[in-house]
């Protein structure tokens, strides 16, 4: 192994059995470049010959040249009609192309007679036949020791044995696997050590279920008693409550016990990995993610954000960057002016909470909220806010709305079919352009993107990610005792993104129309006044 601690992404195999993850041969690649760039050592592929996508990903990934990642195969033991010779499943492992083999075997006694309806006996035969055949032909083999834990619980000499019979058929490591995610972590890592007193020179790995959310926690238990080889999925995915997350994995072992499991300078990746995997699996990133989730270093508490003004450390337990996540400040109507100041700081602004500007931006804020506006969830809205406010360094007005209509029709089939017009002035030009949409804000982004396109180009990167609308409730909403069921305000929230980064805009209102209005062109001047920021810096 090339480090003394060996990461093991098993996120397209084991990870790929999350219910809400399809991913494709394309996406597979694409997971398995990004986390090569990250620095893992080895990436499971999947069980080739098992389904066709499996199988395209070992033909198609050899035309790849990875920097720091052996892709492993992964497949069971031989089947017990079978030798390990004449085996279809280690014949199609060999096949596959792949550098490293992964198999898996009962190592649980009650497994072997009651699963397999195996003697107990033949089990460690065909464990030691399959490790043995695939070694002698193979560059590396590892032995996934399937329900080790409970195994070990109900005979322990029968589970050891398992082992032994692996790691003397040559396997280069003995992964010690809580398949039903049950074990504790004080259990963890007193068997876990008693297998390094047992077996010294054997190289023990883990690979732990997260069903008592505990998959993170023994998979540090095992590494603390000598694990050295850590199996888990990005983003914690997998099937049931999925497994060991290695985004949290990873950042404890690197910052907090001192385990470098990384290349040098790779940890501020991670997080950027980990929205990379989220965004091609078609799956919502988990905010509130430790490390590497959009809330792990946010702010909404008046208290907290002024004492993380004077000394970060106070309420954050490492630096967000270390990760590549950033520190967060929730402008909301509960968290202060402590909280705009420091807004108003990102952008430049060097701001007292006494000032007539911030007690303003308090108040609006507040008046905001009883509207039922969410700035705490609409941050880019927020921003534009701040900076309209602070007129030193305004928010230019990239286009104005003359008017804008949208008609429900169908298309020839039938089909339910939104027709958007708008008529926007843009740089002394007026357009009046017109287009049609799956639903009223799909058409009313296309007849905008449409006026726009021509004097801002860029906005062709752009796209809408998440549209969520939210009735609220008469007190949310100010509105009155009839400002229920049909009447009720609404609010837009839309999540947009680019290939800098995603953001949040917010719009309200008593017509849905016009909340969606409202948040989606503040989506589109976000995008605008970021794009040109960039490019000029502040003034």
């Amino acid at each position: 192994m090339s480090r003394e601690y060996a990461l093991y992404d098993t996120t397209l195999r084991d990870g790929a059995q999350c219910e809400d993850m399809q991913l494709t041969t394309p996406d597979k690649v694409k997971i398995a470049l990004r986390l090569d760039e990250l620095g893992m050592d080895y990436i499971e592929g999947g069980w080739p010959g098992a389904n066709p996508v499996d199988s395209e990903f070992f033909r198609e990934v050899v035309s790849y040249r990875l920097k720091t990642a052996k892709i492993s195969a992964f497949g069971s033991t031989h089947h017990p009609s079978h030798t390990a010779e004449n085996d279809p499943t280690l014949m199609a492992l060999l096949a596959c192309g792949a550098r490293v083999l992964t198999i898996f075997g009962k190592s649980s006694e009650r497994h072997a007679r009651d699963a397999l309806r195996l003697e107990p006996s033949r089990n460690l035969d065909i464990i030691r036949d399959s490790v043995a055949f695939l070694r002698s032909r193979a560059e590396e083999v590892f032995f996934d020791a399937e329900h080790f834990f409970d195994g070990w619980k109900e005979n322990r000499d029968y589970t050891l044995e398992a082992l032994k019979r692996a790691h003397e058929a040559g396997a280069a490591a003995l992964v010690l696997c809580d398949t039903n995610g049950g074990t504790l972590p004080e259990e963890i890592a007193a068997i876990t050590a008693e297998v390094a007193r047992e077996l010294p020179d054997a190289v023990l790995g883990i690979h732990a279920h997260n069903d008592c959310e505990l998959g993170v926690a023994n998979t540090l238990a095992a590494v603390q008693a000598g694990a050295r080889h850590i199996q888990g999925t990005v983003n914690g995915v997998g099937e049931r409550c999925g497994n060991a997350n290695l985004c949290s994995v990873i950042p404890v072992l690197e910052l907090k016990m001192g385990k470098h499991c990384l290349p040098e300078g790779a940890l501020p990746q991670l997080a950027a990995a980990s929205r990379y995997v989220s965004e091609v699996a078609n799956m919502p990133p988990f905010s509130r993610q430790p490390f590497v989730g959009r809330s792990a270093f946010a702010h909404k508490g008046g208290v907290h954000v002024s004492a993380v003004n004077r000394d970060s450390t106070l309420y954050e337990h490492i630096r967000p960057e270390s990760v590549g996540n950033s520190q967060r400040i929730l402008i909301t109507e509960l968290g202060g002016r402590s909280n705009i100041v420091s807004l108003a700081r990102r952008f430049g602004f060097h701001l007292d909470k006494d000032e007539p500007v911030v007690k303003g931006l308090f108040n609006e804020l507040k008046k905001k909220a009883s509207q039922g506006y969410d700035y705490a969830a609409a941050e880019a809205s927020v921003e534009l806010l701040l900076l309209r406010k602070l007129a030193r360094r305004g928010v230019r007005e990239f286009f104005r709305l003359h008017k804008l209509r949208v008609l429900e029709t169908k298309d020839g089939e039938g089909a339910p079919l939104a027709e958007a017009t708008v008529m926007v002035e843009v740089e002394g030009v007026v357009e009046h352009t017109a287009a049609t949409g799956q639903g009223p804000v799909n058409a009313l982004d296309n007849a905008l993107r449409k006026a726009l396109l021509p004097f801002y180009p860029r906005l062709a990167e752009m796209r809408l990610r998440d549209f969520k609308v939210r009735v609220l409730t008469a007190s949310a909403g100010g509105g009155g005792e009839d400002a229920t069921g049909t009447a009720a305000v609404t609010r837009v929230l839309i999540e947009s993104a680019d290939s800098e980064g995603a953001w949040v805009t917010v719009g309200v209102s008593y017509d849905i129309i016009e909340a969606s209005w409202q948040a989606l062109a503040d989506s589109v001047i976000y995008k605008l006044y970021r794009d040109e920021w960039t490019s000029h810096g502040p003034e």
